[in-house]
């Protein structure tokens, strides 16, 4: 869940909804039960309840809401602090009209903190000091923008789809401590556990018994059958295949046991893999009809799989990110610096989108591929005693400045005008590129 969202920061604050509010009120979201409070500019409780999550209990609200009168006997304007900015409590909310203010985490913790500074905490006290904050503070939060619904469904799909690719993994890594016990060589006959030929042999041939039953001509057939068959990694692969065949048995008992489990991961992994390719298909089909695709799809070395991912984090509303800082911050690429006397330590963001840094992280890197100042920038900061990851976040930092401004623009990618601007503006970056070499006459 993505509670680092830029409608909780400072900057760039939008002023024309909060001094709208007459009341505020806040929801300490649950799974299956809400607790709601409301204050009026006093800071005094006018409403304090329990809700659960159905439909009748939401109009049970919006109907006390609509109910309640203002002390000039005007209706009410109420805006809701949660400690989200997504799920059902979010989009009950969003439904009934309301402005939402999403609190980070950290933040609703130390509002908890003023208020209860002996450490007390319940739910309902948890509603009221947020419900309190945003009365206090809340004219320098930026309310939530909602996405539009093509938007939306393309972010969800992203992040479950990534979702599922760690569960790939877990089970890869399952299947292989297994086969390590009974079956090494199993392991080091394919490259890519990830793929479905891997799976399939363990289903073909679970332990090295069958596998010495089977023969090379089956081997063979096998490799033909699921496009495995290379003449460059062949002869190495049967020859592994006729050692795992002649090994000695493990212990009976290990092999039955782990070769159960082997295949029943191999099946699992086809089952999942099976569903991932669903994914794929969907999130295709959304990124195409976008209308943002020929943008995100110009990124170069996006790819079909970052291009939507990047796409649906930082989503199509113009008006999130009011400069490119803001979203280099919301990314996770500009670090945090904390200064205090002499003191000065320059750390790495924890506050952000996890799911826009991990896939600026792959972005930065696959970028370097197609974009030879992207790798010149890259090796530079390695050459400053930068590490790996710290030297791509330097070139998302890079990276985010350019796609800010093409986001806002709504144009392209193009990688002429961008050597021409780093020309223009004599970039030192352009000076880590090799230079053409002069034709004599």
């Amino acid at each position: 869940m993505d509670t680092s969202s830029p409608s909780t920061s400072q900057a760039g604050a939008t002023p024309e909804i909060f001094p709208t509010l007459t009341h505020y009120g806040a929801v300490d979201w649950g799974r299956g039960t809400h607790e709601l409070c409301v204050v009026d500019p006093a800071g005094k409780i006018v409403l304090e309840q329990g809700i659960d999550d159905s439909p009748e209990a939401w109009a049970d609200l919006r109907g006390k809401l609509a109910a309640m009168k203002a002390a000039d006997g005007s209706a009410v304007v109420v805006g809701f602090a949660i400690e989200t900015c997504c799920g059902p409590a979010v989009e009950r909310l969003l439904e009934a009209g309301l402005a939402v203010f999403p609190l980070n985490p950290k933040a609703a913790e130390r509002f908890r903190d003023r208020k209860a500074p002996a450490g007390g905490k319940s739910d309902r006290f948890d509603a009221f000091c947020f419900a309190d904050a945003l009365r206090t503070d809340g004219h320098g939060w930026r309310p939530l923008r909602p996405q539009d619904p093509l938007t939306a469904e393309l972010r969800l799909l992203c992040r479950d789809e990534v979702t599922l690719i760690g569960q790939r993994t877990a089970l890869v890594n399952q299947l292989q401590a297994a086969l390590h016990e009974y079956y090494p060589t199993a392991v080091a006959a394919f490259d890519d556990w990830t793929k479905a030929g891997a799976w399939e042999f363990i289903k073909a041939f679970p332990t090295p018994h069958h596998l010495a039953s089977a023969g090379k001509r089956k081997w063979e057939k096998f490799l033909h059958a699921h496009k495995l068959y290379r003449p460059e990694t062949a002869a190495k692969r049967i020859e592994l295949f006729n050692i795992a065949a002649k090994s000695a048995s493990p212990n009976p008992a290990v092999t039955a046991a782990k070769s159960l489990l082997a295949i029943t991961c191999a099946k699992q992994l086809g089952t999942l893999q099976t569903q991932l390719d669903e994914y794929r298909s969907r999130i295709n089909e959304l990124f195409a009809r976008h209308p943002d695709h020929d943008l995100f799809g110009s990124l170069p070395g996006a790819g079909e799989k970052i291009a939507p991912r990047l796409l649906a984090e930082m989503g199509a509303d113009r008006a999130v990110f009011e400069d490119h800082e803001a979203l280099q911050c919301y990314a996770g690429a500009a670090p945090v610096t904390k200064q205090s006397g002499r003191s000065r330590f320059v750390v790495i963001r924890r506050a952000c989108n996890m799911n826009l840094r991990a896939t600026l992280h792959l972005w930065a890197d696959r970028s370097r591929i197609k974009a030879p100042w992207a790798d010149a920038y890259y090796w530079q900061k390695r050459k400053q005693g930068m590490k790996h990851a710290a030297a791509l976040r330097c070139l998302a930092m890079r990276w985010l400045k350019i796609l800010w401004k093409m986001w806002t623009e709504q144009s392209a990618y193009d990688g002429d005008r961008h050597l021409r601007d780093q020309l223009k503006h004599g970039s030192w970056v352009i000076s880590l590129l090799p230079q053409p070499v002069a034709q004599s006459n």
